[in-house]
């Protein structure tokens, strides 16, 4: 291992012979770092965080702290588990989960900028990317290939679904249903995220449909229930639309509104 003479090392911690620590770090005992991962200086790891492979943790991280939650009790042993090839830049913060057993997550791929905090019992899927100031608020899941922009806050129990995209500054207080993108205080749907969409290489005919989906949900005069009725009568949806509906179905927060729109939909 290369290991700088000034970083701390609790001799209970689990690195891989590949890990490199740099200056002024401090690893606490039960904590396990895997194959190819490179920590900058002055990051601080503490107990019951696991870390995957090939991961660069940038300076000034703070990783597995208590939950900040006046109701924990320090003596709960619970954890911080973060995947492979992610990419943790300067300052961020991740609290481990409050639950016996559980744990705050984070996947793989991921690319969170600077000052990004994760609270208690986040879930954070693949291949999203938080930019600047993102602050995710107890229990919030995020889901696959979402773009947070920066200083973002989500309420605790949001659920953010894949593709969607959120807006600087944006304040989300519902769900965020798959292929939206979201600006606002509170946060409203916009449009959709047809840039993600493409990258995600969804073809016109689906991108169109899934647009169809949202004109029901949204600008038929149907509430809701009667919305996603109406789209159930679809014996045979293309799966990213079905996505859309059960997750509509699922939520227990309600979903975000959509703005008004004067004469017609804006949404792609």
């Amino acid at each position: 291992m290369k290991i700088h003479p000034t970083a701390i090392i609790d001799p209970k911690a689990e690195l891989h012979e590949s890990v490199e620590v740099g200056p002024f770090c401090i690893i606490e005992k039960d904590v396990k770092i895997g194959e190819g991962t490179v920590i900058e200086s002055h990051v601080k790891i503490l107990s019951g965080t696991r870390i995957g492979k090939f991961n660069k943790l940038s300076s000034g991280g703070s990783y597995g702290g208590l939950p900040q939650d006046l109701g924990f009790k320090p003596e709960t042993k619970t954890y911080l588990e973060i995947g492979d090839h992610n990419i943790l830049r300067e300052n961020v913060v991740f609290h481990r989960g409050t639950v016996e057993g559980k744990a705050t997550v984070v996947g793989n791929h991921n690319y969170l900028m600077g000052n990004v905090h994760l609270a208690h019992d986040v879930v954070v899927g693949d291949h999203n990317i938080m930019v600047q100031n993102t602050m995710l608020a107890g229990h919030v899941v995020i889901g696959n290939k979402v773009f947070i922009s920066g200083s973002v806050g989500v309420h605790q129990f949001v659920r953010v679904a894949d593709y969607a995209m959120l807006a600087g500054l944006t304040k989300v207080v519902k769900d965020v249903p798959p292929y939206a993108t979201v600006d606002g205080h509170p946060g409203l749907i916009v449009s959709l995220n047809v840039v993600g969409m493409k990258r995600a290489g969804i073809s016109a005919d689906v991108r169109l449909a899934i647009k169809r989906v949202y004109k029901v949900i949204y600008h038929s005069g149907l509430n809701t229930k009667q919305a996603l009725a109406e789209l159930k009568k679809d014996a045979n949806p293309a799966p990213e639309v079905q996505k859309v509906i059960e997750f509509f179905e699922s939520s227990k927060r309600g979903v975000v509104d959509h703005r008004f729109v004067s004469g017609g939909s804006d949404e792609e």
